[in-house]
């Protein structure tokens, strides 16, 4: 396979002197890219197991909670449940906001202005515990929920960082790298030549000057 070189290189010793010195940051970016990588993959794999264990929490105080609630209308009846439901309290917004990390922008929830903790608007005498219950573990349920979300941004922003840099290891490794190192050698080996070149017509034109000489004598 023959070697391909930067295109416009010339065989001069300015211009060795510039590919080494690109060599040299061009391996120094493939490291650090890498290593940006390694740290992105482990960051990555380590929030798909938080989301992960997150999910199965979630799932469990899901089954929980619509057991109140289905405990709650076969005390009271489905249309009472309902009714009820529409006294529920506003908890308030949240707010979008980035985090940094590594230089990705991860998109996060602000969750400080709501409220989870909410007093029943509803009169006791006309409902039951199980309801009390059902509307406790759903309040419960916001802010893992909020998590959730948040922890799935993180994966898609790291996810689509990781591919980025991915490519750029790629092109400094498999194209602009070997074609550096592919041009210095070009322009050691034609430097060479030239040198080679040039000593051999010195020494010729030496012989001419020597034989001249000794013909004048």
């Amino acid at each position: 396979m023959v070697e391909q070189i930067l295109e416009g290189a010339s065989p001069t010793r300015m211009e060795l002197l510039e590919i080494r010195k690109k060599l040299i940051l061009a391996e120094k970016g493939h490291k650090l890219l890498e290593e940006k990588r390694d740290a992105l993959v482990e960051r990555f794999f380590g929030i798909i197991e938080q989301r992960n264990n997150l999910l199965k929490e979630l799932d469990e105080e899901f089954k929980n909670a619509f057991l109140c609630l289905i405990q709650a209308q076969m005390i009271m009846g489905e249309k009472k449940v309902e009714d009820i439901s529409y006294l529920t309290e506003d908890i308030g917004d949240v707010s979008f906001e980035n985090d940094n990390i590594m230089g990705v922008k991860i998109p996060k929830m602000n969750a400080d202005n709501l409220k989870t903790e909410l007093k029943p608007q509803y009169g006791f005498f006309e409902t039951c515990s199980k309801l009390d219950d059902s509307q406790k573990k759903f309040n419960n349920l916001i802010l893992k929920l909020i998590r959730l979300a948040d922890l799935d941004g993180e994966i898609k922003s790291l996810a689509i960082e990781i591919e980025k840099t991915k490519r750029r290891v790629n092109v400094l490794e498999n194209n602009l790298i070997p074609k550096l190192y592919a041009t210095r050698k070009y322009i050691e080996m034609q430097l060479e030549e030239i040198e080679r070149e040039d000593f051999f017509r010195r020494k010729r034109i030496k012989a001419i000057m020597e034989a001249k000489k000794e013909k004048e004598t």
